[in-house]
């Protein structure tokens, strides 16, 4: 029994609700099942069989998600890339990978011919494509065969690459299963059901917008209101007008739906939640939803652990501002230290996660040392409190050790966070010859701001232990940053080498 199922389920039993709304399109479930076959029918007539790797290169679509069910039927994987990589790291991934099939959205054509030129062997396919070495992915569905189902619930059906602009190219593999219990957890953290409508706006090729409300909200018999890619004013006018129910952001697009014209008269009133995740998130900007009457979930992961993992449902939200709540229904989380020993109560320890809904490993790399006795160590650190709420501090590679003293940046941000003059913030640790480390702040003014280092300094004085404060700020013009709005703290380490 593949993943595929609940699309077919869901078709027999409710056939003209809709499953996605799509550039003013309603797809029905039934029209989503019939995409499915059709994609089948297409991916064995390109020779794919169990176990193949496809590639797909394309901002949000009903394509892609017709080709992850479909590939789930034939026991293929799916590679959804990053379409903000620049051509050579999109084939570091396709070659890591060894994928045989490239699928483009109309969009990423041009792209597709550059690396076309590089990986000779690699099958090209393009959506709406006229290129005559090219297969066409919209021509007439193939006849005279019948594609052989051999996907089922243990086989891998995702790899999804957390690294490639930077570094070694790391592809979690997520199988069927993982993908079910990770949806099972998203539907307790959410209270998911079939009247429920989800707005998807963050990038499918990533965990976060494709595993903690779009495939979950299908797997409920849901409707996804999907937009190709985030745009503030387009998520507040489909807000008001479409009415959904949830919605899924970062920190950076809470920002953006925070600072546009639109925020202060946009009827949001039809949500009864935000999920929130992908980094730890400043107060301000939930209090900012919790004033208008919406809650904001926190929920952690990564793209390891499928990625619903602990999270902070509805009730607790308004409550708990800052927590990452309890630990998900299907999952077992410790924190420990650095000998691998469970740190006590309150302490600051390591999250370790063990689950139904992790990844099966990282492709072609068995060995790695991120799993200790089938628990992944995140590299994030966190305390829990006496009723069994987790607070995320920080990443144990971005702890700063200064004189001895262990300051979490995420402290120190969420200071900064509620500045009128600062556009955005970080803090890192630099190497320092007389404390070893310090914390430095790397500040983006908002325009006409006339904020000085000492403006920023003395925005610590009396809000946290002295030993906390940031010794410099540095003035940047953008802060580099992943998809998802996470700081790439390695790039702004680099940057602050010449600052």
């Amino acid at each position: 029994m593949s993943l595929a199922r609940i699309i077919e389920r869901w078709a027999g039993v409710q056939p003209e609700k809709v499953a996605l709304h799509f550039h003013g399109e309603d797809i029905s479930y039934a029209r989503l099942w019939q995409r499915i076959e059709a994609a089948t029918l297409r991916l064995a007539s390109l020779g794919v069989e169990r176990g193949d790797r496809v590639a797909w290169l394309g901002a949000n679509h009903p394509e892609m998600l017709a080709i992850l069910f479909a590939l789930a039927r034939l026991g293929a994987m799916l590679v959804p890339l990053n379409f903000r990589l620049a051509p050579p790291e999109h084939e570091a991934i396709l070659r890591h990978a060894d994928a045989g099939i490239l699928i483009l959205d109309a969009d990423f054509h041009g792209h597709g011919e550059t690396l076309a030129k590089s990986l000779p062997l690699l099958k090209m396919v393009g959506l709406k494509s006229a290129r005559k070495d090219w297969f066409a992915w919209d021509g007439p569905l193939p006849g005279g065969f019948t594609p052989r189902m051999h996907g089922a619930h243990h086989d891998p059906v995702l790899v999804v690459y957390t690294s490639g602009t930077t570094g070694k190219p790391k592809g979690a593999v997520h199988t069927q299963s993982a993908l079910i219990w990770n949806a099972v957890n998203a539907t307790h953290f959410q209270d998911l059901a079939r009247d429920d409508h989800v707005l998807t706006v963050l990038p499918l090729f990533h965990v976060g917008g494709l595993c903690i409300q779009t495939i979950p909200a299908l797997h409920a018999g849901a409707t996804v209101t999907l937009h190709a890619r985030f745009d503030a004013g387009a998520w507040l006018a489909d807000v008001e007008a479409r009415k959904p129910t949830l919605s899924l952001l970062v920190p950076a697009t809470m920002k953006a739906v925070i600072q546009h014209p639109g925020w202060p008269g946009t009827d949001i009133s039809s949500l009864r939640m935000i999920g929130a995740g992908s980094s730890t998130i400043p107060d301000n900007l939930i209090q900012a939803f919790h004033a208008r009457g919406v809650p904001v979930g926190n929920v952690y992961g990564a793209s390891e652990t499928g990625p619903v993992s602990i999270y902070l449902r509805r009730e607790d939200a308004m409550a708990r501002v800052g927590s990452a709540g309890k630990v998900a229904t299907h999952c077992d989380v410790r924190l420990v230290d650095a000998g691998g020993n469970e740190v006590a109560q309150g302490e600051v320890g390591e999250i370790w996660v063990r689950g139904l809904n992790l990844m099966q490993g990282y492709w072609k790399d068995p060995g790695n040392p991120s799993f200790t006795d089938g628990w992944f160590r995140s590299g994030d650190l966190a305390r829990q409190d006496a009723d069994g709420y987790y607070t995320v501090v920080g990443r144990s590679k971005d702890l700063v050790i200064s004189g001895g003293e262990n300051i979490y940046p995420a402290e120190l941000e969420n200071v900064l966070s509620e500045c009128a003059d600062i556009l955005e913030a970080t803090v890192l640790g630099v190497a320092d010859s007389q404390w070893g480390e310090v914390a430095v702040a790397a500040i983006v003014r908002k325009p006409g701001s006339a904020l000085d280092e000492a403006g920023v300094l003395r925005l610590f004085e009396g809000r946290l232990a002295r030993y906390k404060h940031p010794r410099r700020a540095v003035f940047l013009e953008t802060i580099p940053k992943t998809a998802l709005g996470k700081v790439q703290k390695q790039e702004l380490a680099r940057l602050l080498g010449g600052a």
